[in-house]
């Protein structure tokens, strides 16, 4: 499968994870699991690629073959673990965003 026509989607966040979600050619989606979210080695083994620390979240039941993902703010795309420096700059922008910053 040609990981050129997998499309994703700009990082978004919230106060606890960054987000973004994962578009398959549809013919892809229908040969993956329907009730169980994808291991990491399952996901990229269909050709997504994206830096370390990402999780499959959730299903959404309406386009299967949209793909969920989140992982913690402040996560070393690198190593996949959370970083406290990283963490702390991230809050604050999310924070700096929606004007929240001293909350």
């Amino acid at each position: 499968m040609s990981s050129s026509r997998i499309e994703y989607s700009e990082k978004y966040a919230d106060e606890e994870n960054e987000y973004r979600h994962v578009i398959l050619p549809k013919d892809l989606a229908k040969t993956l699991p329907k009730t169980r979210l994808l291991t990491e080695n399952e996901w990229r083994s269909i050709g997504v690629q994206q830096s370390r620390g990402w999780e499959h979240y959730a299903i959404h039941r309406p386009e299967p073959h949209i793909l969920l993902f989140r992982r913690p703010l402040g996560t070393d795309p690198q190593t996949g673990a959370v970083n406290p420096e990283l963490k702390r700059q991230a809050l604050e922008e999310y924070k700096g965003q929606f004007g929240l910053r001293g909350n």
